[in-house]
């Protein structure tokens, strides 16, 4: 049997690859946002809130980021195993409303990444500059052909199948895309020579009517963990949630439920968090880490940081944390 010997938890959200001093640029995005009324959001902010946006703690929670995703890189690479599943979410990039799946799985022989990649949550222009693109991450080049691993992704969609599992599957992406935001942003952040075959599995967070719910993203995990564990005997997979936490409203409240629900194995209180609020904007990436704590309920879970990284005086922006399971 293979072994299932990693589990990572990574934000990817905009601000990442924003410096500090730029996030403040996105405050006429998120007020004009049509999906929350923003003056509705701003009644209801914490009366702290000007201290959470001064330019010093702005430059701190970047700084912050990006020593936990260094350490996950390393850690990743440390542990070199044989393929990386990742859970993500599709945002427009390969499915839209015609076709909608809840769960599919991309079992082709390799992952094109193109400079597209980053989906439907791309900052405005004025707030980005070439060297803070998708396609680079200082001298990391990201764009171009990556190996997947059909082999694992066909022992996935066949046990998840026998599990009950209604799986979707494809076996190319969208040309001028490429493989999605979620996807990509492991190969900027944590796997820069990207040498570690990946499935990459869309979990559809964002668009109703069909998202999942926190218990069947659970069951998802587990199910997947005995897929893998029934692959080549010999191999090492590693397990990846890409995306989360709270945003584009932050929530801390449901962010450290979550969290503190994971690290204490408390399977009941992850998979009842309050749907109502795992709902919001972006917050249901979520979802995408709570499948990999489903994956690895025998394992311990190291929480690196949690970094709540406001942005503007109504306490939007993104909320991020990084982790891993061994």
């Amino acid at each position: 049997m293979a072994d299932l010997v990693l589990g990572i938890g990574t934000s990817h959200a905009p601000q990442l690859r924003m410096k500090a001093e730029q996030w403040p640029l996105l405050l006429h995005k998120d007020m004009n946002d049509p999906r929350y009324n923003y003056q509705e959001v701003l009644g209801r902010a914490k009366p702290d809130m000007e201290a959470e946006i001064t330019p010093e703690v702005m430059e701190q929670r970047y700084a912050a980021n990006h020593v936990a995703l260094g350490k996950l890189r390393d850690k990743l690479a440390e542990v070199a195993p044989d393929a990386l599943v990742i859970i993500g979410d599709d945002q427009h990039e390969q499915f839209w409303e015609d076709n909608m799946p809840m769960f599919s799985i991309y079992h082709g022989a390799d992952v094109s990444v193109r400079s597209r990649g980053h989906g439907g949550a791309e900052p405005p222009k004025q707030a980005t500059s070439k060297a803070d693109d998708w396609k680079t991450a200082g001298d990391r080049p990201v764009e171009g052909d990556y190996p997947a691993a059909p082999d694992l992704a066909d022992q996935l969609i066949e046990t998840l199948v026998d599990r009950g599992f209604d799986i979707a599957t494809s076996n190319r992406f969208r040309e001028e895309v490429g493989v999605g935001h979620a996807f990509a942003f492991v190969y900027q952040y944590i796997m820069p020579k990207g040498d570690i075959p990946i499935v990459p599995v869309m979990v559809n967070t964002y668009f109703p009517p069909n998202q999942p719910t926190a218990k069947r993203c659970y069951a998802l995990g587990g199910a997947l963990r005995e897929a893998i564990e029934a692959w080549e005997p010999g191999k090492r997979v590693a397990i990846m949630a890409s995306g989360g936490l709270s945003h584009f409203i932050i929530d801390e409240e449901i962010d450290r439920a979550a969290l503190d629900a994971m690290q204490r194995k408390d399977i009941e209180a992850l998979v009842t968090l309050p749907r109502d609020r795992l709902m919001v904007l972006g917050t249901t990436e979520i979802l995408n880490w709570i499948t990999v704590a489903g994956a690895m309920e025998r394992e311990e879970m190291t929480l690196l940081d949690y970094v709540p990284c406001y942005r503007t005086p109504a306490g939007t922006g993104c909320a991020m944390a990084f982790a891993h399971w061994e």
